[in-house]
Order: C-alpha cells, then sequence, then structure tokens
C-alpha cells in the first residue's frame, strides 16, 4: 500500500521509511515539489504525510494543491504544536494533525485507523431531526434548502450527535466512535474535528446547534 512523504528532514524521512516497510506499507519521498499533483497522478498514494515547514512555501500551501487533486487522506506531521496551527490543518482538509516528536507506533495505529475509516461501507437510511437531515449515501448535511458536503469523520460524529439529540455525548464516547480506541489520540484531535463540526452547521444556518459543557461533553441542541 503506497504512502507519500512530504518531508524535507532526511533523517526523518528514513526514519518514516523504515516504520512503514516494516509495517508492510510502500513509502515514497517527494523529491520535486514543483511535480507534487504529477507525482499523486502517477503514484495513487492511500495516504499522505505531510510536514508543514517545507523549502519556498509551508505545508499549508502544498495541502491546498493536494485538494484541488485530490481526496486522499493526509496526516499532518509538524513541530508547529499551536492549535491554531492544528485547526487551520484539519480545516483545510488534512485527516489528522500529529505534533513532533512522536511515536512511530502512534504514527502507525493512525495510519491504519484512518484506512480502514476510509474503505466504502454500506448505505443506510437518513437520520432526521426535525428539519435537520443526515445523509450517510450522500455525506450530506442537509438543512431547507441549505447543504453541508461532510467528511467521513464529520459524519461520524453528526451522527452521534443527532442520535441522541438534546442529550449530552461525552468525549470520551465521540473519541470511541471515531477512532475505537482513544488512547492513541491527543485530546486536541477531537476539539479540532469539532470545529470542523460546527462549521458545516453554519454553513447550512445553525451556528449555534453545538452546547458544549466543560467536563461533561457536546450535545445537539437545534430546534428544527
Amino acid at each position: 500500500m503506497d504512502i507519500l512523504i512530504i518531508e524535507d528532514n532526511d533523517q526523518l524521512r528514513k526514519y518514516l521509511c523504515e516504520y512503514l516497510q516494516a509495517y508492510g506499507f510502500t513509502p515514497h519521498v517527494l523529491e520535486d515539489y514543483d511535480k507534487l499533483p504529477e507525482a499523486i497522478a502517477a503514484l495513487a498514494p492511500k495516504l499522505i504525510l505531510l510536514d508543514i515547514t517545507l523549502p519556498q512555501f509551508d505545508g499549508f500551501y502544498y495541502l491546498r494543491i493536494i485538494r484541488k487533486h485530490s481526496a486522499i487522506p493526509v496526516i499532518i506531521l509538524s513541530a508547529r504544536s499551536d492549535e491554531a496551527d492544528q485547526i487551520r490543518g484539519i480545516e483545510g482538509g488534512a485527516h489528522d494533525y500529529i505534533t513532533k516528536p512522536f511515536s512511530a507506533g502512534v504514527l502507525i495505529a493512525k495510519i491504519n485507523a484512518l484506512l480502514e475509516r476510509e474503505r466504502p461501507t454500506p448505505p443506510d437510511e437518513n437520520l432526521q431531526v426535525g428539519e435537520v437531515v443526515l445523509s450517510k449515501n450522500a455525506m450530506t448535511l442537509f438543512h431547507g434548502d441549505k447543504t453541508a458536503e461532510l467528511s467521513k469523520n464529520e459524519y461520524k460524529m453528526l451522527a452521534l450527535l443527532l442520535a441522541r439529540a438534546g442529550q449530552y455525548v461525552s468525549r470520551e464516547e465521540m473519541l470511541e466512535a471515531l477512532w475505537d480506541d482513544a488512547t492513541f489520540v491527543d485530546d486536541n484531535t477531537l476539539t479540532v474535528n469539532m470545529s470542523r463540526v460546527k462549521k458545516r452547521l453554519g454553513e447550512v444556518g445553525l451556528s449555534d446547534a453545538i452546547a458544549t459543557k466543560r467536563g461533561v461533553g457536546y450535545a445537539f441542541v437545534a430546534n428544527s
């Protein structure tokens, strides 16, 4: 299974290649940053590992290029640990954001979990609360005449919240629903994913649909 590495640190690239090969993946290192679209088209990797601090342009620039050409899952690997950078990465289309230094075991676990989540799943019926409709087939949120397309994580989070509308869902429950084993998930990962869910709700006119209670969790509280 091919994985594309976009990282300029030679030592880290070697480290990543060795571990990925040990776990049955086939790593490929991007050598020419100007030919990223061509590399994606030629390789068709199952996943991309992307650094933020890169020569000439930062990783957010290359993330935009990736998203113009592909929906391939992206995991950002960066020494920049600010929450603002993590939110920017997730909102820019990355599926996860891991701060350096990191454990190779954690990275492999996250890669496996992400690839598993990206596998096609059997369709099921729409989930509806009032005028809010969540479609798994279309991976879309509907409210009145407005729509918002969702990532798989966004869908899962909204499905859990809508299924228990008016009730608080704990962070632990949400982590387990998303990643099965919350042991490998940074606490900020749920926060940045929730920010994306709130943004999608805002796109359909439901900016205040999520209530947050510190130490308890999140609840879908929209009346329509």
